[in-house]
């Protein structure tokens, strides 16, 4: 059964390409990679907000019409905020928390910017020796989260607009409202394409990080409309205590979700670019599989990241053994048995041509004396 479902997923490009992405975002150990993400995401978002309810305090006070207005908006929502407003005192700044938020959120937006370029070249299996060393890593992260930021605020301009027909006069139309929905859709997906060619320590052509970007960009209006739902059902109720538990819950859970969704489309453009579909079904499951084409390109390219120096020679090889002769192959304990090598050899693996575009060195030019 396994082999009839087996074979006819291989054929079909519509089933094979969706299990190689995910089964890349599992050999890739995905969620963690997203769990991480969320972690640095989460650490500088609540220290911006704090930041951002200072900054408020320092321009509200003694402007009653302005906290009015504030307090009216969708910012009001929040109950950190919009708490804060409600009270006799309203808003006051804190230079304290100014320097601690901000301080607190350097140290957040970082890590975010590593944790995301982390992913990046894990994805597209960057030898370590290749990545950016710890100083441009940083630099590349500022870079890149300044790029992001500039990108959303933007973006939020044209997103509440399509949210907002009174922004319009309330005589927009919904075709015009779809519209302005794929406008945003499209502009979040060149956004995208940007940061992903920006995030990875090789270089990409624009097709080669556009199809996760879209479908990426795509994943995220869904989930922009699950969070608004949050805030008027779950948010709006809530008081005190309550609601900043709901707040930070929701958080954390939109946070990781959007996470998981740029990791996924970070693989998508790895699996197409490097055609690393069809993959065996079995695979994720038991060594008793003949392994694809794909199959051997992916294991191979994950052997080759865990490269170190530049003179480090990895060769991968994979015996015939398939699915009937598994049973066959070297056990744990006959590997340990046997003496340490340096190289591990390859046959019959080749690679796509943008492994020399990237400027690596190919599986196959290993030195004469290393070959079987």
């Amino acid at each position: 059964m396994s082999t009839r479902l087996d074979g006819w997923q291989r054929r079909n490009r519509v089933l094979s390409v969706p299990i190689a992405v995910f089964y890349k975002y599992v050999d890739d150990q995905g969620p963690y990679l997203a769990a991480i993400i969320t972690y640095y995401g989460f650490i500088a978002i609540f220290p911006l907000l704090l930041l951002a309810t200072s900054i408020l305090g320092f321009l509200l006070q003694g402007d009653p019409q302005l906290q009015e207005a504030v307090l009216s908006s969708a910012l009001g929502q929040f109950p950190i905020i919009g708490e804060e407003l409600g009270r006799p005192e309203g808003l006051t700044g804190s230079t304290t928390a100014v320097v601690v938020g901000g301080l607190t959120a350097l140290y957040g937006s970082l890590g975010l910017g590593q944790a995301l370029q982390n992913a990046q070249n894990i994805a597209w299996a960057v030898p370590r020796n290749s990545r950016p060393n710890p100083i441009v890593l940083r630099f590349k992260s500022l870079v890149l989260l300044g790029s992001a930021g500039l990108a959303i605020l933007g973006l939020s301009v044209l997103s509440a607009i399509g949210s907002e027909t009174d922004a319009l006069g309330g005589d927009v139309s919904g075709n015009l409202r779809w519209l302005i929905r794929l406008v945003s859709v499209a502009l979040v997906g060149l956004v995208l394409t940007y940061l992903f060619r920006l995030a990875a320590a090789r270089r990409l052509r624009f097709m080669q990080a556009a199809p996760g970007a879209f479908s990426v960009a795509l994943m995220l209006q869904a989930l922009q409309f699950v969070g608004t739902l949050y805030v008027t059902a779950v948010l709006s109720g809530t008081t005190g205590m309550n609601g900043t538990f709901a707040l930070v819950l929701g958080l954390m859970g939109l946070l990781y979700i959007a996470a998981v969704m740029g990791v996924i489309g970070m693989e998508i453009n790895v699996v197409l670019a490097r055609r690393l579909y069809p993959r065996a079904l079995m695979t994720l499951f038991t060594d008793k599989v003949e392994l694809t084409a794909a199959d051997r390109r992916a294991y191979t390219y994950y052997v080759r990241a865990q490269r170190h120096k530049v003179n480090e020679v990895i060769d991968v090889h994979f015996s015939d053994v398939g699915a009937e002769g598994a049973d066959k192959a070297p056990t744990l304990e006959e590997l340990r048995q046997q003496p340490p090598t340096t190289v591990l050899r390859t046959s019959e693996v080749s690679e796509p041509d943008d492994a020399r575009a990237e400027g690596e060195r190919p599986a196959q030019d290993v030195p004469r004396e290393h070959q079987p």
